[in-house]
């Protein structure tokens, strides 16, 4: 399987009518130039050149809602990508926008540049959480423009938000089952968190806002994440990109921030795996070696080997970490008295009940 890269160009704002209360895309991007074609070209050439061959090269429009720029505009950004899809150097055109700049008449022309994939930034489909947070769409408008890009044969993402305003645990699962039935073909989990430079950090100053814990956020999306696997929904990404400004010593005022949140959640998962495996085999008192991918090794054993520590303790035991590279990514494989028992993240995640 060839390695994927994706070219980000970011257009922060452009297009975009509304100003969400968790949104400063000047921030959260770290972008703050003057986009135009010298720069979408430019950005193409430098990223090509530091991107191994034989690669699987995608060249995204991110940041803004990129179907409400002019018509001129998007055509003159998306010819420069098109250029080198025609050339063969890169191999997709991706971009996000909002679920209501999306019609025929806008899909006929991004076909027409190539674009083969589209992510709807969708958030929320709870009324109360769209109008406190001032998304200005509707669930409606998710579920026109999904029915629309799926029927002209473009490939569907859709993005949500956990602890927006309004936000709780109940309306997130009835989020994300109103986007399973959507049938996207990956999806984007994104805990809000409170930048700096947006009206959602005056709500929190003003006490108008509370932020969702990390704890929790990780416990929610992990309940999401087997969701959307369950339904054979791919998850490309869970918890935002860290940059210069979205750290804990750029621009985060509050939320759960973590730079490796993705990995808390499937390293919690795999925790629920393993514990299952011991408790079902009667896994305890004694030496146990646990075998797993070399990239899998830091989710098994958790952050600060939380994991780790947790089954030492509860099942009386004494854990070492095997790396094997054909052990296949997302699989463990348990050593205890001579027998072996093994599971995988995608096979335990089809027997949860969650």
């Amino acid at each position: 399987m060839k390695n994927m890269y994706i070219i980000p160009i970011f257009i922060p704002h452009l297009g975009c009518p509304h100003k969400c209360v968790f949104c400063n895309q000047n921030e959260i991007t770290g972008s703050k130039c003057i986009i135009d074609e010298e720069f979408v070209n430019n950005t193409i050439i430098n990223y090509l050149k530091t991107i191994p061959t034989d690669s699987r090269i995608e060249v995204s429009f991110y940041g803004g809602s990129f179907t409400g720029i002019p018509i001129d505009d998007q055509k003159r950004y998306l010819n420069i990508a098109k250029k080198y899809l025609d050339m063969g150097e890169i191999d997709a055109i991706r971009l996000s926008t909002r679920p209501d700049y999306i019609n025929d008449t806008i899909l006929t022309n991004l076909k027409y540049y190539g674009v083969s994939i589209i992510e709807l930034g969708v958030q929320s489909m709870d009324k109360d959480v769209l109008i406190k947070s001032q998304r200005g769409h509707t669930e409606k408008d998710v579920i026109n423009a999904s029915y629309l890009i799926k029927k002209n044969g473009f490939t569907l993402g859709l993005q949500m938000m956990i602890g927006l305003p309004g936000d709780d645990e109940k309306k997130a699962i009835k989020t994300a089952e109103k986007i399973i039935s959507l049938k996207p073909d990956f999806v984007r989990i994104y805990p809000t968190l409170v930048v700096k430079g947006t009206y959602l950090e005056k709500m929190y100053k003003d006490g108008l806002y509370k932020p969702i814990n990390l704890n929790d956020a990780v416990e929610l999306s992990k309940e999401l994440y087997i969701k959307f696997i369950r339904n054979n929904i791919d998850v490309i990404r869970i918890g935002l990109q860290t940059t210069k400004n979205i750290n804990t010593n750029g621009d985060i005022i509050a939320g759960p921030f973590h730079p490796a949140f993705g990995q808390l959640v499937k390293s919690s998962i795999v925790k629920d795996m393993v514990d299952n495996i011991f408790y079902n085999n009667n896994i305890r008192d004694g030496l146990v070696t646990i075998y797993t991918n070399p990239k899998f090794v830091s989710i098994v054993t958790g952050q600060k080997k939380i994991n780790k520590k947790y089954l030492e303790a509860k099942y009386n035991v004494y854990i070492t970490i095997g790396q094997k590279d054909e052990v296949p990514l997302d699989d463990v494989c348990i050593k205890f008295n001579d027998n072996i028992y093994s599971d995988s993240l995608k096979s335990f995640i089809g027997k949860t009940t969650t």
